[in-house]
């Protein structure tokens, strides 16, 4: 056989070994890289509708990659047109309830998505953002995307084995180098966390998947190293006081993976992605967060938990079947 035959024939077979191989034995999706600051698209999408201590304002940017794309930080999300989720507690509307026994739970609409399921309620709190999609659909937003912090409650009806699927969201005010203002430092790299409890039993932990696929600030874009399916930066520490963040400030690098189309679905293969890391309360920064420790019974058995890193991980997706 000719090379040139001989090539083509490889080339065809590898694309066919390729398309049978499962989802999650396929390649890594390729990074792409933006450097600097982005162009701020939108100062704020949600306002605080009442006067609240460390009220942030939610902003949205525009970055050019290295290989042309633009794409949009922290995140692209349906907070603008996705249900938002009632209010465990809000200072942004008023709602702060003495007590977790205090919340009427037959005030909070029901998400049907089987219509002969079981009805599940459901307590969640993100730092800062998410969003919850039940089986591929969006049951609803985080009420208020970055501070002051709020925590929601939830119920679908659902019947088992069902999917729950979490777009998580560490806003920042630095847009394109996943950094805030904090203790005076405007080059202070944020932290994340997720915690979520339901009725059924089901606790945000370890039995998760987690996968990140927005990592910043870097001082260059190889100090994330991917192991797997692990977009890696261990070296540099996982939570604070430990992290070494770097000092490259505006010339900050960040490296960014698309999502997959279809993340959310039921019947997406996740079993690539890593297990979710678990953190405590002081890891994460919420021993003196109301919307949290008012209400210990709304969490009871959760565990707050993120990507590999804490720190550098600012755009996470989380999934859990629910058997």
């Amino acid at each position: 056989m000719r090379q040139g035959s001989i090539l083509r024939f490889a080339a065809i077979c590898g694309a066919m070994v390729a398309l049978a191989l499962p989802a999650a034995a396929q390649p890594a999706a390729q990074r792409q890289v933006t450097q600097g600051l982005a162009r701020t698209t939108a100062e704020n999408i949600a306002v605080c509708g009442r006067p609240a201590p460390n009220s942030r304002l939610s902003g949205l940017g525009s970055i050019t990659a290295q290989d042309g794309a633009m794409l949009v930080v922290p995140a692209v999300t349906s907070f603008a047109t996705g249900p938002r989720l009632p209010d465990l507690y809000n200072l942004c509307t008023g709602v702060t309830p003495e007590r977790f026994a205090d919340v009427d739970l037959n005030r909070v609409p029901v998400v049907e998505i089987d219509p002969d399921g079981e009805v599940v309620t459901g307590s969640i709190i993100g730092d800062n953002y998410f969003e919850l999609w039940i089986n591929g659909r969006l049951v609803g937003v985080d009420a208020h995307p970055y501070t002051p912090f709020n925590s929601a409650i939830v119920r679908f009806r659902v019947k088992r084995p069902y999917t729950i699927a979490l777009l998580l969201v560490d806003w920042e005010e630095r847009l394109g180098l996943g950094m805030e203002t904090m203790r005076g430092n405007d080059w202070f790299a944020g932290d994340g966390g997720v915690i979520a409890r339901f009725s059924d039993g089901t606790v945000t932990d370890a039995s998760w998947r987690a996968q990140s696929f927005y990592v910043a600030p870097l001082a260059r874009p190889e100090d994330v190293v991917e192991r797997g399916a692990v977009h890696d930066t261990s070296a540099f520490g996982r939570t604070y006081p430990q992290v070494r963040v770097p000092d490259c400030r505006e010339r900050c690098f960040a490296v960014h993976y698309p999502l997959p189309a279809d993340w959310a679905a039921r019947n997406f293969d996740d079993s690539g992605w890593p297990r979710a890391a678990e953190y405590t309360d002081t890891e994460v920064g919420v021993t003196s967060l109301t919307g949290y420790t008012r209400y210990p019974e709304a969490f009871a058995g959760a565990h707050w938990i993120w990507s590999s890193s804490l720190v550098f991980d600012n755009l996470v997706l989380a999934r859990r079947t629910v058997r």
